[in-house]
């Protein structure tokens, strides 16, 4: 016998004052699970509208199942305890498609309870162009249509004050507030909107940067058995990991309209953003950079195992602790805390996240993610750190592209097919071939030969891996 649908027993009754462009798993695991425990814990009392950011997408809407949905959170708490507790989220009203329902979207402007917008439409998402027009039913692009919803709110409510809007993107690119902003100014400006509408945007509503941090599987593995315990079935089921992080760079007033007061939820709001940001890069992001080349020459496949992994997992610790986390320029007890926060989330018995999907791009990651760090400790401590030296050097040794399919940009994975054929041809030394990478302009930004001993020490560590394998280059 088929299960019945998850569908509302009651109408729907909250004010919307949310409308989120993103129908994704991850905002709907992350925001919207957020949003309804405000509303249970603190009386937010505020419901959501999602709006789909691009049309063409032929999956049903939320609204065949009145905007219920299942959130199921899994992982490690703060002891290391395996926890897993669904959650059936009832904020989200329903979903509009502007591609098919563009008088339906417009019309969400004259909600008179509305105050946030919240989005998540990829990296790519805030973007510009010139051929988007005010006419257009839809435009193509995010900020074309949202900037066409802000102008029917700014003319509907004839550019009241108290009707501006605090929005808040999600999409992960620097300076997130300010890059939206700029977008939506650049149509007001193309599709000449006028001077009034340009100074409600910028004294009437606020565009906060933001930094959201949760790791969201999407469709549970297992959720034909979550089904059967929950008594019905649901088509939009999400997993997520227990941590999550949101961090808003806003007016202390958000506080209050947002009751976080009493609502224990790691919500920040911050006058700053960027110190979060170093410490996720660092630390998770670095920590994952570091580790992946490592642990795939030691005869690893997941994160899971690596952290497990007594020789490998002390390597990530002891990296983490002794030379990522002193070189960044933030408080040590927080950024050691966060540190063990991301061995419990590597550590995460219900995601198994491997590692050759992390390993794309490496390049391009390690100079973000790791250079930096290095460069500093050598600042600060007038010496190499010996762990992130072996982790570039294992990350060389990784592009000999024996141990997993690479992928990366054309011109490095051609470098280095090249350049290990010369030292197994025995005309280049690991030392030159190490010379040569650090030389690599495009990639560091700078001729890291300048740093002194590092080639020699990345060529030694490279040494070492090929003579005494992975592991017995870490007994080292």
């Amino acid at each position: 016998m088929s299960m019945p649908t998850l569908r509302r027993s009651a109408p729907y009754a909250l004010p919307i004052k949310f409308l989120q462009f993103g129908q994704g798993n991850f905002m709907r695991g992350f925001f919207d699970w957020q949003v309804d425990l405000l509303n249970e814990r603190s009386g937010l009392n505020a419901g959501v509208v999602v709006v789909r950011p691009r049309g063409g997408s032929g999956s049903p809407l939320l609204d065949v199942q009145d905007g219920l949905f299942t959130t199921v959170v899994r992982g490690l708490d703060e002891s290391g305890t395996p926890v897993s507790a669904s959650r059936t989220i009832s904020c989200v009203q329903r979903e509009i498609n502007p591609a098919t329902m563009y008088g339906d979207y417009l019309s969400l402007a004259q909600l008179p309870d509305l105050r946030f917008i919240v989005s998540n439409t990829t990296e790519a998402g805030i973007a510009t162009n010139d051929s988007d027009a005010f006419d257009d039913a839809p435009p193509s692009t995010f900020p074309a249509k949202l900037t066409r919803l802000l102008f029917e709110r700014y003319t509907h409510f004839a550019g009241a004050h108290d009707k501006g809007l605090v929005l808040l993107p999600c999409e992960l690119i620097e300076q997130n507030g300010p890059a939206l902003k700029a977008a939506v100014l650049h149509f007001a400006r193309l599709w000449q909107l006028g001077a009034g509408f340009a100074g409600w945007l910028e004294h009437s509503c606020t565009f906060c940067s933001t930094l959201v941090d949760r790791i969201v599987t999407g469709y549970p593995e297992n959720a034909a058995a979550i089904e059967a315990e929950l008594g019905y079935s649901d088509q939009f089921m999400v997993a997520a990991e227990h941590y999550y992080l949101f961090v808003i760079e806003g007016p202390a007033s958000l506080a209050d309209e947002l009751k976080l007061a009493g609502a224990n939820l790691n919500i920040r709001l911050v006058d700053d953003i960027t110190p979060y940001k170093k410490r996720k890069v660092g630390i998770l992001n670095g920590g994952h950079t570091a580790l992946v080349p490592v642990a795939l020459l030691a005869g690893l496949e997941t994160v899971g195992q690596a952290v497990n992994d007594e020789q490998v997992g002390a390597y990530l610790a002891d990296t983490l602790n002794q030379e990522i986390i002193p070189a960044l320029p933030l408080p040590q007890d927080e950024l050691q805390q966060f540190a063990r926060d991301v061995l419990l989330r590597f550590r995460n018995p219900y995601i198994q996240h491997r590692l050759a999907s992390i390993a794309l791009n490496s390049w391009s990651k390690f100079a973000a993610r790791i250079a930096p760090q290095l460069l500093r400790y050598v600042e600060l401590r007038g010496q190499l750190p010996t762990r992130l030296v072996l982790a570039l050097a294992a990350t060389m040794r990784l592009y000999r592209g024996d141990v997993i399919a690479l992928s990366d940009d054309a011109a490095s994975l051609a470098w280095f097919a090249a350049g290990w054929a010369e030292v197994d041809a025995g005309s280049q030394t690991l030392l030159q071939l190490s010379q040569g990478w650090l030389a690599n302009q495009n990639v560091w930004g700078r001729d890291l030969n300048q740093v002194e001993g590092l080639a020699q020490a990345v060529a030694d560590a490279l040494a070492r891996i090929d003579a005494l394998g992975m592991r017995g280059a870490l007994q080292k």
